[in-house]
C-alpha cells in the first residue's frame, strides 16, 4: 500500500519545517525508494504568485508554471521529486474548487461543509500526488503552526488519512521548538504543549524533530518521549549546524530517523548512499578556493526573497570548491552623484542582478552594469538582469540617456525593454506573462552555448517585459550581442559583452532547477569566473 508521512510544527512558525521534509525525502530518496513531496498553505490565496517577498519572500517556479511557495524550492533541491501545480496545496485552491462543485450543483443539494466536503478535496488532491504506481512514500508538509485556525481542515484531513490507511501507513513528524532560558538550560515545556495540542486533533506523532541551538543529551530526549508517548528512537535533535542545511539530513540519518520512519512503516529498502551529500558537506567544509560575490537587488534586507538565487550561488561554490561569500548591495546605494559605486563594487569578485518587480533601485543597478562592462568584473544578470544590461547599452553605448523599460517609464522615447504583447502574438505564449519552462536556442560561438555545451536548453521563465525587438538590431550594433532566442526567434532569452571576460544575462531563471549535487550550469560557470577574477 502506498506510505504517507506527514509533516507538521508546533511552538511558533519558521522552525524549518520544510528542510526537515525535505532532509526526510532525501534520506528515502537515498535508499532507492520513489518519493513525491506536498506542501499545504493554509493562506487564502489561491497561489503565491501575487504576493509581496516581504510577506512570503521568494516566488518558487514550476515547469508547468505553477507559483508556489519557497518550501517548493527546498524540494527541487533535496529531492528527486518532480514539481507541479499538483504539490502546492493552498486554502483558496480548495475551497474554490468546493464553490465552483457546489454551483455546478455536484453535491446534489447538500448542505455543503468543511466536513466531509472540505476535507474530502484536501485528500484528493494529496493522494492525487502520489497515484503513480511507482510512487512509493508522499511526504506532506502542513504550513503554519498547530493550534493555528487556519489549519483546523488540513489537520483534520490528515488525521483521517492516518484513520483510513492505518498507522503502519501513515505516520506523522511532529517539528518543535526546544528554546535555552537565561543560563543555557533547554526547556522541554513548549514541545510537551505543542504534541498535546497535536493530540487534541486526533493526531498521535510517531516521531518528534526537536530544534534547538545546541544538540540535545539522550537524558532530554529520553525524558520528551516519556511525557509525550513517542518512542525514544523516534525523538531527534535537530540542533544547529556549522554548515549548511544540507547537513541536517546527515545529522537525521546518523540519529536513524530514516530507518525509524521505515520501520514504523514496514518499509525494506537498502542502505542509504549519502556518498554525493556527504561530499557536499566536505566541500562546504574545505574549501579551496574563495570568491566574494556581490548581489545587487531590490530586497536585500530579506534573506528568503532570492532565496534560489543564494542557494544556487553556494551550489556554483560547492561544484569549484570554492567557499561563496555573499554581499548584499541595495542597488539604491549605487544611485545619486554622491554613491560611490568603485568602494561598493571594487572589493567583490563579481556581480550578480536578480530578478525584480517595481522601479526602486532600478538606476543602480544599471550603474552596476556599466561598472562590470567597463572594469572587466564577471557580471550575471537574471531575468530584470538581463535588461539592465539592454538599457546600459543604450544609455551608455547608444547615447539613449532616456532609454528605459515601459514598466518603469511608459512614456520613454527608447522603450528597449517592453511588455511581452507589445514583441509577439500572445496567443502563442499562453498570456501576458511567461511563467514555466521554455526552450531557448542558443547561438554558435557563444558564452552561454558554450557553458550549456547545448544548442537546445530548457529553463523556466517568470516576467512579463522583454528586450524590445524594434532596438534589436541598433544595441547589437553597438556592442550587446544577442545570444539565445525562442525556438521562432521572437523574442530575446540571453545577451552578452563580446570580448568580456563573462558578461551574461539570461531572461529565465536557472537558479529554479540548481541542485547541491548538480550546479545549474551557469552558476558553476558564473563562480568559477569570479574566482578567477579574485586571483
Amino acid at each position: 500500500m502506498k506510505k504517507l508521512i506527514f509533516v507538521t510544527g508546533g511552538v511558533c512558525s519558521s522552525l524549518g519545517k520544510g528542510v526537515a521534509a525535505s532532509s526526510i525525502g532525501a534520506l528515502m530518496d537515498a535508499r532507492g525508494l520513489s518519493v513525491r513531496m506536498v506542501k499545504i498553505d493554509p493562506y487564502l490565496n489561491v497561489d503565491a504568485g501575487t504576493m509581496s517577498p516581504y510577506q512570503h519572500g521568494e516566488v518558487y517556479v514550476t515547469d508547468d508554471g505553477a507559483e508556489t511557495d519557497l518550501d517548493l524550492g527546498n524540494y527541487g533541491r533535496f529531492t528527486n521529486s518532480p514539481l507541479s501545480r499538483a504539490n502546492s496545496i493552498t486554502t483558496g485552491q480548495v475551497y474554490r474548487a468546493v464553490i465552483d462543485k457546489e454551483r455546478e450543483g455536484r453535491f446534489l443539494g447538500r448542505t455543503v461543509q468543511v466536513i466531509p466536503h472540505v476535507t474530502d478535496e484536501i485528500k484528493s488532491r494529496i493522494l492525487a500526488v502520489g497515484k503513480d504506481p511507482e510512487v512509493d512514500i508522499t511526504i506532506v508538509e502542513v504550513g503554519g503552526t498547530v493550534g493555528d485556525m487556519e489549519s483546523i481542515p488540513f489537520l483534520e484531513a490528515a488525521r483521517q488519512l492516518i484513520h483510513e490507511f492505518g498507522r503502519q501507513n501513515a505516520v506523522s513528524v511532529h517539528v518543535t521548538l526546544v528554546p535555552t532560558v537565561s543560563g543555557g538550560e533547554l526547556k522541554t515545556k513548549p514541545t510537551q504543549h505543542a504534541v498535546k495540542e497535536l493530540q487534541e486533533v486526533g493526531i498521535q506523532p510517531d516521531a518528534l524533530v526537536l530544534r534547538a541551538a545546541e544538540p540535545i543529551d539522550e537524558g532530554l530526549r529520553r525524558k520528551i518521549a516519556g511525557f509525550t508517548n513517542v518512542e525514544f528512537e523516534g525523538v531527534i535533535s535537530a540542533h544547529d549546524v556549522p554548515t549548511t542545511i544540507y547537513e541536517i539530513l546527515l545529522l537525521f540519518h546518523e540519529q536513524g530517523l530514516d530507518s525509524f520512519l521505515l520501520k514504523k512503516m514496514n518499509i525494506e529498502s537498502r542502505h542509504a548512499d549519502l556518498k554525493a551529500w556527504r561530499e557536499v558537506v566536505r566541500k562546504f567544509r574545505e574549501p579551496r578556493r574563495r570568491a566574494r560575490i556581490g548581489v545587487v537587488g531590490k530586497y536585500m534586507e530579506l534573506h528568503d526573497a532570492y532565496k534560489s538565487v543564494w542557494e544556487a550561488l553556494y551550489h556554483g561554490g560547492i561544484a569549484n570548491e570554492a567557499a561563496v561569500e555573499l554581499v548584499k548591495i541595495d542597488s539604491s546605494r549605487l544611485e545619486g552623484e554622491s554613491a560611490d559605486v568603485d568602494g561598493v563594487l571594487g572589493a567583490v569578485d563579481g556581480i550578480l542582478v536578480p530578478g525584480g518587480f517595481g522601479e526602486r533601485g532600478v538606476d543602480g543597478m544599471v550603474r552596476a552594469a556599466r561598472y562590470a562592462r567597463e572594469t572587466g568584473k564577471p557580471y550575471f544578470g537574471i531575468c530584470l538582469g538581463m535588461q539592465i544590461m539592454v538599457i546600459e547599452a543604450a544609455r551608455n553605448l547608444l547615447g539613449w540617456s532616456d532609454a528605459h523599460s515601459t514598466e518603469f517609464d511608459r512614456d520613454t522615447p527608447h522603450p528597449v525593454v517592453g511588455l511581452l504583447e507589445d514583441q509577439v502574438d500572445v496567443k502563442n505564449y499562453g498570456g501576458t506573462m511567461r511563467l514555466g519552462k521554455s526552450d531557448s536556442v542558443l547561438k554558435e560561438g557563444t558564452l552561454i552555448r558554450r557553458i550549456y555545451g547545448a544548442e537546445r536548453i530548457s529553463e523556466r521563465h517568470r516576467h512579463r517585459y522583454e528586450f524590445a525587438n524594434a532596438y534589436r538590431a541598433e544595441i547589437e550594433a553597438a556592442g550587446l550581442r544577442v545570444a539565445a532566442l525562442t525556438p521562432d526567434g521572437g523574442l530575446v532569452e540571453a545577451c552578452e559583452w563580446p570580448g568580456h571576460p563573462w558578461g551574461l544575462g539570461v531572461q529565465f531563471h536557472p537558479e529554479f532547477k540548481s541542485r547541491p549535487v548538480a550546479a545549474a550550469p551557469l552558476f558553476a560557470s558564473f563562480v568559477a569566473a569570479c574566482v578567477e577574477h579574485g586571483k
